[in-house]
């Protein structure tokens, strides 16, 4: 086991994107630790005295870095102006801790010693460990965390990952660096969207259990956004993520069984369906020709898809980009 690392020696930022928190800002704030070297907060254009609280916040601590925007990106853009100014200024790792209190930033530890031992690239929060804690999760955002996570592991490639829509992560300079941040998702889709962009760059991603905190605060994401809004995205994801990982950045066997699995299986199914449309308006039973050619198709584009699906959970990264750092 690595010895705990001397955080204090590492240049480490916390970005806290912001947005209606002016209740919970200040005792998130308190309980960043002190060896963090810089807390980046992102004033998201929120309409109450959130800026106001974090001013007076950093006239008593002189880390706080305060930027506002002038109208309302989203969570992600929010994390992305964050982001860029840890780079600015320097910052070997990069923490995200939400305004809102429900991140337990006693945890932070656990989530940068990874980080700095080159175990890790990228380290996120995992809610599903802790099943004391998970009982205070409410019922339905329980069920919707669990179904959008799967969702999540598929589009992403992180198949080892529990809790893929963590929003508590830490991230290695070097690997922030590489990603193209212009096309990180600016809306709550944001975490999804790192990730996918992580699994392109070969990045390790590592799950740290920690307990979630549900107290007073209204959460801002609306049940609607994630029935409606992030199925689509989340298909067009793992679209995009099958076609450059098997035809643009590599050609494996995986590629093989996609290219030939997924026509097969789409043509047995359209031809069966519109033969047993043909047939059964015409009341008379259809040739074992007819019926075996869909038959095979769908059974051996399914093997293939399988195949496929096999090669894929154990595609995922494992060697970290970033090495230990000094």
């Amino acid at each position: 086991m690595p010895s705990t690392p001397n955080f204090q020696k590492y240049n480490i930022a916390v970005v806290v994107p912001c947005y209606r928190v002016e209740r919970e800002i200040q005792s998130v704030l308190h309980g960043i630790p002190k060896y963090i070297k810089h807390i980046i907060v992102v004033d998201d254009a929120s309409p109450d005295s959130t800026s106001a609280v974090v001013a007076a916040a950093a006239k008593k601590d002189n880390r706080i870095l305060l930027i506002r925007h002038e109208s309302n990106q989203g969570v992600g853009g929010a994390m992305v102006t964050g982001f860029r100014k840890a780079l600015e200024l320097g910052a070997q790792i990069v923490v995200k801790v939400d305004g809102d209190g429900q991140m337990d930033t006693s945890h932070m530890p656990e989530m940068i010693a990874p980080l700095i031992h080159g175990q890790a690239d990228y380290t996120k929060g995992n809610r599903f460990r802790d099943f004391q804690s998970l009982q205070q999760m409410p019922l339905i955002r329980r069920i919707g965390n669990m179904g959008l996570g799967f969702l999540s592991k598929a589009a992403t490639g992180y198949w080892n990952l529990f809790d893929p829509t963590n929003g508590f992560v830490a991230i290695r300079s070097d690997v922030l660096s590489q990603l193209p941040l212009k096309r990180i998702d600016k809306s709550y889709y944001f975490e999804t969207s790192m990730l996918a962009n992580l699994y392109l760059l070969g990045a390790v991603v590592k799950d740290v259990p920690m307990p979630a905190r549900y107290r007073s605060e209204v959460s801002n994401m609306l049940i609607h956004r994630i029935l409606f809004q992030f199925p689509p995205r989340l298909f067009r994801t793992l679209v995009k993520r099958i076609v450059l990982k098997n035809f643009i950045y590599d050609f494996t066997m995986g590629s093989v069984y996609v290219l030939v699995g997924t026509p097969l299986f789409l043509f047995g199914l359209i031809f069966g369906i519109v033969k047993w449309i043909q047939y059964a308006s015409l009341n008379i039973p259809a040739p074992t020709g007819t019926v075996m050619l869909p038959t095979l198709s769908v059974l051996l584009g399914i093997q293939l898809l399988l195949a496929a699906i096999e090669n894929d959970l154990r595609s995922v990264p494992k060697e970290p980009l970033s090495p230990p750092l000094a």
